[in-house]
């Protein structure tokens, strides 16, 4: 007799970050990658939370992802004639856990629309749960309907080079990556010749982890300090620069990780394609453009030191924003996965995305 599959709160869920057990989840610290890898198993909304805050789990479609099954724990960690109280109260921890991805607060949403479907904690906890693995499990999909697009669009006749920033890959997504999706799937297609991957300060998340990433799975990469980004694309060597997103208001304007603009001057003046890739829930029609985006600044401590070893005074005032917002006017094509908006501007955006 063949046995039934296992629900959602059954079976493992599983990326190279993230594993889902039914009544826990694991996450890989990237702090540590990627000298350790070290999983932190986390059975409360609160846990989730310190996680997200403190840059366990990074990247805007993974923090969303982690946010859902938050949730998931603190429903079934709820007791008493006031469990919905105690979820809800939940959700507003985890809200508060970083103020610019927008997934986060999108997750969240989503989640409190099925928990306002549920008329007892049971239903709620199953309810909950499918909910979470949905998110999660459509995130991959977009990723990899993305890379179709991006590769689509860029119409690439022969193998070329592109340049990155920070990590959009498996560790910030729910499986394959947005711009590092489009990589593997350049290379996966034979029309990739070498990723430039900008070691991203200050928390280095382009050495520590897209080199990581892209060389555990044999994809060509050359790692670069920030600053010798503007030479790379002065060379002649790139073709476009790609880049993820943790928020795009309704004119087309992108927050990204801090550097993001700059490489986005620099495409322009060296006439290289800048494409931004993103998963539809980073789209955020309801700011109209990037000035009313909340900007994160994180304590100075990240720019004075690395791991603890002092790279600066320990009294030096510190400007540490972890975002900038990149003018539409800038980028050539927007891809998520609904499609492609070029040269993206108010009109273009409503199109796509209403």
């Amino acid at each position: 007799m063949s046995q039934a599959p296992a629900s959602p709160g059954q079976r493992l869920i599983g990326t190279v970050a993230m594993r889902w057990r039914g009544t826990s989840l694991e996450l890989l610290d990237q702090r540590l990658l990627p000298d350790q890898e070290i999983w932190l198993s986390l059975d409360s909304a609160p846990g989730v939370a310190d996680a997200i805050r403190d840059m366990v789990v990074r990247g805007a479609p993974a923090i969303g992802i982690s946010a859902a099954y938050g949730v998931v724990l603190a429903a079934q960690s709820s007791a008493g004639a006031d469990w919905r109280e105690q979820v809800e109260a939940a959700v507003r921890l985890l809200a508060e856990s970083r103020p610019t991805a927008v997934n986060l607060f999108w997750a969240l949403e989503r989640m409190q629309g099925r928990l306002a479907e549920c008329a007892t904690r049971e239903d709620a906890i199953e309810q909950l749960v499918a909910a979470a693995v949905e998110i999660h499990e459509d995130d991959l999909a977009a990723n990899l309907a993305m890379a179709d697009h991006a590769l689509g669009h860029m119409n690439a006749q022969k193998p070329i080079s592109v340049l990155t920033h920070c990590n959009t890959g498996a560790l910030a997504t729910g499986g394959y990556g947005t711009a590092l999706g489009v990589i593997r799937r350049l290379h996966e297609t034979g029309l990739l010749v070498n990723a430039f991957a900008d070691e991203t300060r200050p928390w280095l998340q382009g050495s520590r982890l897209t080199v990581w990433e892209l060389a555990r799975d044999g994809i060509p990469v050359t790692l670069n300090a920030d600053s010798a980004a503007a030479a790379i694309l002065a060379s002649g060597k790139v073709s476009w620069v790609i880049v993820g997103a943790d928020r795009i208001t309704a004119n087309g304007d992108v927050a990204n990780k801090i550097g993001t603009y700059s490489l986005a001057v620099l495409a322009r003046f060296h006439g290289v394609g800048f494409m931004v890739v993103a998963p539809s829930s980073t789209v955020d029609m309801a700011l109209e453009s990037g000035a009313e985006i909340p900007i994160e600044e994180r304590d100075g401590t990240e720019l004075r030191q690395v791991r603890t070893v002092p790279m600066a005074p320990a009294s030096v005032a510190v400007f540490n924003p972890v975002f900038d917002v990149t003018p539409a006017g800038l980028i050539d094509a927007i891809v998520t996965e609904k499609g492609v908006v070029s040269r993206p501007d108010t009109q273009g955006m409503k199109r796509l995305f209403g």
